[in-house]
């Protein structure tokens, strides 16, 4: 297996002696127990045009963008912008990182394991990221062009900058585009019949196309003897899927289907934090953010016509207080709260042949308020010892009317625990112990559908978060060339596992969300950073990740043991780069590697596989403000399967399946891009 040997051939070549420790890049920082800071030095041969291009260069650093969920707390990622999270939740991550030019950033801080003074988001390792204080007007201007294999063009563009007015910053841009989605593509379908022989043939021509625009705003500006930054947000998409289905067996005829999801999506946040001595600090977080999206899906076939539309509002208030105390440099507390007030209206309608069709929770309004204490502490016991701990308490009501009336208040206790040690400034061994308590996603209460890919899923208010308890080992070796090795175990014993299930109604038996019991999720983790220069390749780098999960529940359908639906079994990715400085150049190879997700539904089992994605890229530097990417992208043509194996009755009572089998095939795109960057 590929990462296999990349581990192997790391251990190989990145074994130290006191010969080629000598000889480390003297842009490479020092280890330490703690912390590592990375100078603009270190990135400058990789050419980087914004912090999360240096941010993607950390050795045995994985970038984590936060998670998608309620509140503000449990939605954190790995990076830090000056020791602070950015008071935004719509606006990800990435994006934020994107618009930091490189010339702003003065270093950028891994912090491995915690310290003291350091919010680490219940994140093991956390990239800090310390912009320049000062400077006048940076931008940037961007137009590219991603040209696929079927004669599209998606087009894009990108508008940033920021500046300062006196001692007010600003910052602002607007990026937009076309996107094509690479899970479409043309290929031939089956449906075979429990004895496998073919009841219907046909081949597929679908493509997907998205339209959106993204553009953001913030100010910073002393207040009151602190500081206060407020940052807007404004979005909209347009997906559309279109597919046409030239059936050949056993009686020729067309098949049309189209989906279209119209998503419009504001935020307005704001943060003010301020010294309120020489150990205390105040930081206050208000968010409010909206959403609007429509879905409509059709399709039609000779006798058949079927129409599924959703209409969904939601909207989400955050506030959020926090009080940090640093009682020296090695000890430090903080102590906050958090509420919040979630909403989301539903309607969905379903019409086969022109008759309405009901479905289970159809029309529905859920609420949910939140609120949460907590309080964390980070202890550097001894120089090569450090321990955190937190406890947060978490309670929600949740509220249902419409189709479905219901009401529920839930009470959480979370603790959590680290240890850190690192035995010598090149190894660190990480322990955690923690009780995770996941978000209700609000889709879930809201029946949904694509009639072209057949699935219908009922809505079901009546849930519970999912529990774990998370027990994680990650050890770390770095080496003195900038190389890097982290191999983590993580065990979780999960509670009210979220699955499906059936629901039975008078209109029938549907598929719908549920908690199904108790299970386990078993992972393994290892990521590689390997510099070349031993083996030959100066300037050239090997990064790595991957990701091996094993999961056991108990089916609600045949109660026989399953994995867990929608989690992957493998994921990995591997990234080679050769940076060229004599010719300003930089080239390289992406790949992302093949995957499957398994769906267990009461009468299917769905059957999802993406293959190896390959791309090519080289970065041209003509002049030190202007920046060309050429790349191919899916130069192995990989495709995207997908086969149902549908139980009439029941999986539980049928015993050979029906299938029905999509392979569809999407070429190569190939792209370019111009970037031109403005100010110091």
């Amino acid at each position: 297996m590929l990462v296999t040997s990349i581990f192997a051939a790391a251990l190989a070549a990145a074994a130290p002696d006191a010969a080629s420790d000598a000889q480390a890049s003297e842009a490479a920082p020092a280890a330490a127990p703690a912390v590592i800071s990375y100078p603009p030095a270190f990135f400058e041969s990789f050419a980087p045009g914004n912090a999360f291009e240096m941010v993607s260069r950390l050795p045995g650093f994985a970038f984590d963008g936060g998670a998608d969920v309620r509140g503000f707390e449990g939605a954190a990622g790995n990076v830090l912008i000056d020791g602070e999270r950015p008071a935004s939740k719509s606006d990800n991550l990435e994006s934020i990182l994107r618009r930091i030019p490189f010339s702003q950033v003065e270093r950028i801080d891994l912090i491995r394991g915690g310290a003291p003074g350091i919010d680490m988001q219940g994140q093991s390792v956390i990239a800090n990221v310390i912009r320049k204080q000062g400077g006048g007007f940076r931008g940037l201007a961007a137009i590219s062009n991603n040209a696929a294999y079927d004669g599209r063009n998606a087009q894009g563009a990108r508008l940033e900058g920021s500046g300062k007015w006196g001692v007010t910053s600003w910052e602002a841009g607007v990026v937009g585009g076309e996107g094509i989605d690479d899970g479409a593509g043309d290929g031939p379908a089956v449906h075979l019949d429990a004895a496998g022989r073919p009841v219907e043939t046909a081949f597929l021509d679908t493509d997907g196309d998205v339209l959106n625009v993204n553009a953001t705003g913030a100010i910073e500006t002393p207040l009151a003897g602190g500081k206060l930054r407020v940052n807007g947000r404004f979005f909209a998409e347009v997906y559309e899927y279109d597919e046409l289905g030239r059936v050949t067996f056993p009686t020729p005829y067309l098949a049309r289907g189209q989906d279209e999801v119209d998503t419009v999506s504001t935020e307005l946040g704001g943060r003010y934090s301020r010294v309120l001595g020489a150990r205390t600090s105040l930081e206050l977080v208000g968010i409010q953010q909206t959403e609007s999206q429509q879905i409509a899906s059709n399709f039609e076939a000779p006798g058949e016509a079927v129409a599924f539309t959703r209409d969904s509002d939601l909207g989400e208030s955050i506030g959020r207080a926090k009080l940090s105390y640093r009682h020296n440099d090695r000890l430090s507390f903080e102590a906050g709260a958090e509420g919040a007030f979630n909403w989301l209206e539903g309607v969905t309608r379903l019409a086969v042949n022109g008759a309405p069709v009901p479905v289970p929770a159809g029309d529905v309004r859920v609420e949910e308020k939140r609120g949460e204490v907590f309080g964390k502490a980070v202890w550097q016991a001894h120089r090569k010892l450090t321990l955190e701990g937190g406890l947060r308490y978490e309670g929600s009501n949740i509220s249902s009317e419409g189709d479905v009336e219901l009401e529920k208040t839930l009470y959480f206790l979370k603790p959590r625990a680290a240890l850190t040690w690192a035995p010598d400034e090149k190894t660190q061994l990480r322990l955690r112990l923690e009780r995770v308590v996941g978000q209700l996603d609000f889709d879930d209460f809201v029946s949904s559908d694509s009639v072209n890919s057949s699935t219908l899923t009922a809505g079901n208010p009546d849930l519970d978060p999912e529990q774990e308890w998370v027990v994680e080992a990650a050890l770390e070796r770095r080496f003195l060339d900038g190389g890097a090795v982290v191999l983590t175990a993580r065990r979780s014993n999960l509670t009210d596992v979220i699955d499906r299930a059936p629901i039975r109604t008078l209109e029938g038996v549907f598929d719908a969300p549920a908690n199904i019991g108790d299970g386990i999720r078993d992972e393994l983790v290892l990521n590689l950073t390997l510099p070349l220069t031993r083996l030959g390749l100066k300037g050239a780098q090997l990064q790595a990740e991957s990701t091996w999960r094993r999961s056991e529940v108990t089916d609600p359908t045949t109660l026989q043991k399953r994995e867990i639906s929608g989690l992957r079994p493998l994921e990995w990715e591997a990234h080679f780069t050769h940076d060229l400085p004599r010719l300003n150049t930089t080239w390289g190879v992406n790949v992302f590697g093949a995957w499957r997700e398994t769906y267990y539904r009461f009468d299917e089992v769905d059957v999802v596989k993406l293959k190896n994605w390959v791309e090519l890229f080289a970065e041209v530097r003509p002049r030190p403000d202007i920046n060309v990417r050429l790349a191919v992208s899916n130069v192995g043509e990989r495709g995207f399967r997908r086969t149902r194996y549908v139980y009439p009755g029941g999986r539980d009572v049928t015993l050979a399946p029906e299938v029905f089998d999509r392979d569809r095939q999407f070429g190569r795109l190939f792209y370019v891009r111009v970037r031109k960057s403005f100010g110091g």
